[in-house]
């Protein structure tokens, strides 16, 4: 599974820096390490929805408070699959 954060100029102000970290440490804590393939990329074309987030090519919109959730909705049931 391929997970991306946009680190643009437009999604860094509206947090992805909190976005990418709050990813990793699920990442990490759940040790999907080998399962997860997660990365920073520049700009994916949605900046007024921004923090802009790819998974598996889908780009959806994420918040600082919003990333832990999707996470658990989005990646985890995708792995659990």
């Amino acid at each position: 599974m391929n997970l991306s954060v946009c680190i643009g100029s437009s999604c860094h102000l509206k947090g992805s820096k909190q976005v990418a970290r709050t990813f990793q440490t699920l990442i990490e804590e759940k040790g999907l390490t080998d399962k997860v393939e997660f990365c920073a990329s520049f700009c994916m074309g949605n900046c007024q929805n921004g923090v802009s987030v790819s998974l598996d090519g889908t780009v959806h919109s994420v918040s600082p408070e919003t990333a832990e959730a999707f996470f658990q909705n989005e990646v985890l049931t995708r792995i659990e699959k």
